[in-house]
């Protein structure tokens, strides 16, 4: 099952200089990836592109043939390689399947936003097994403007409504943010989208868009969708932190942990066949699950707490919480114990993200179900 991103943003906030350093990282940590750039404009994309939409069609045939300005040639270049999907399909065929794909998309915003071609490729895409998350990079600046701030979070809410992808927004170049002064507020607010009831004193006053700005302050805290990573592509922390969040969002699961047989000491992107140099034990050894100073945690749906209504509980000793009505609260609480307060090793870890994303999709007792069977997979 391949997985890997789609990488969106408007013109200029970085998406080719964030696909090359992502090529350079996965590169660093010898991680299969190959870059796709689905932009016709693009004629010096910075890494090596295993795939390049030129190959099929070019930005400045489509303007001499038809007659088109640059914007109405980049929607008609999308929508021929939706008609022509059986190319991108034959050429992601000579990829590993276990390369991370990383697809570089133009920067005309109405192609995440309304347009119905770049959905229509990536259900395809879902179609042909493909795990994707969508990454929307936002350019930092925008934060230390009320107004540019507002336009971002209704830009990123309705990217996300439109692609249906697991999603994560980043506010890009994050490192140049000092160079336009003092925010309003901590980063924190911006990045987790605190009570915007709080912008309407940095707002513009009275103008005619002052209430319309706060009205769609209010639908963004209705949908309460929106958040922000945050990204300095050159601090090699920052592309790793953000790596492992995309990781997250697509459910891809990357084994890190080193194992140890008597004098050797291995490093494994997968689990090794068998010990090295016939040392003692096996592959299983590297895949069994180790929960250490807590049970094996089970999620339970049922009546708990006096509540009226079936809710989610987890059970185990160790994983003391109330019930919730979500799901995914209950499971997020699990993996955060035992990342932070257990010793488990690094098999469970990954089994615990693993759950998560099998639960996707699923409600009441087949989510708790779903989750259960994955995250005690490899005890």
């Amino acid at each position: 099952m391949p997985f890997g991103e789609i990488v969106i943003g408007a013109p200029g906030a970085g998406k080719s200089t964030y696909a090359h350093g992502k090529y350079q990282l996965f590169s660093a940590l010898e991680r299969p990836i190959a870059i796709v750039n689905l932009d016709p404009a693009n004629e010096s994309v910075p890494s090596p592109c295993a795939i390049s939409i030129s190959s099929l069609i070019t930005l400045q045939d489509v303007m001499h043939e038809f007659g088109l300005g640059p914007n109405g040639a980049m929607l008609y270049c999308i929508e021929y390689l939706e008609a022509n999907f059986d190319w991108l399909v034959e050429e992601l065929g000579r990829l590993h399947p276990d390369t991370w794909v990383v697809f570089d998309l133009p920067g005309q915003v109405e192609l995440s936003t309304n347009h119905e071609s770049l959905k229509n490729i990536i259900v395809k895409l879902g179609k042909h097994d493909y795990r994707l998350a969508a990454v929307n990079l936002c350019d930092a600046h925008y934060i230390t403007d009320a107004a540019k701030y507002i336009l971002v979070l209704l830009l990123s809410l309705r990217t996300m409504l439109q692609l249906e992808l697991p999603h994560v927004n980043v506010l890009s170049k994050i490192d140049l943010l000092s160079q336009f002064g003092d925010l309003d507020f901590n980063l924190d607010y911006y990045t987790e989208v605190q009570d915007l009831s709080y912008l309407e004193n940095s707002l513009p006053q009275g103008t005619k868009f002052s209430a319309l700005n706060m009205r769609i302050c209010e639908l963004a805290q209705d949908f309460g969708l929106v958040g922000f990573e945050t990204l300095a592509v050159e601090d090699r922390e920052s592309m790793s932190r953000l790596m492992r969040v995309v990781d997250r969002a697509t459910g891809c699961v990357v084994l890190e942990a080193r194992y140890a047989w008597g004098a050797h000491e291995v490093e494994f992107s997968n689990a090794p066949a068998a010990a090295p140099d016939d040392g003692p034990g096996s592959a299983a050894l590297a895949w069994t699950a180790n929960f250490d100073k807590c049970d094996v945690p089970k999620v339970e749906f049922g009546i708990f707490d006096g509540r009226t209504e079936n809710s989610f509980a987890p059970s185990g000793n160790g994983f003391v919480q109330g019930s919730a009505f979500l799901g995914n609260i209950i499971t997020q609480f699990i993996c955060d114990r035992v990342k932070s307060d257990y010793n488990a090793n690094a098999v469970v870890i990954n089994d615990c993200t693993a759950a998560i994303a099998a639960t996707q999709g699923k409600t009441g007792q087949a989510f708790a179900d779903a989750f259960n069977t994955a995250v005690a997979q490899n005890v």
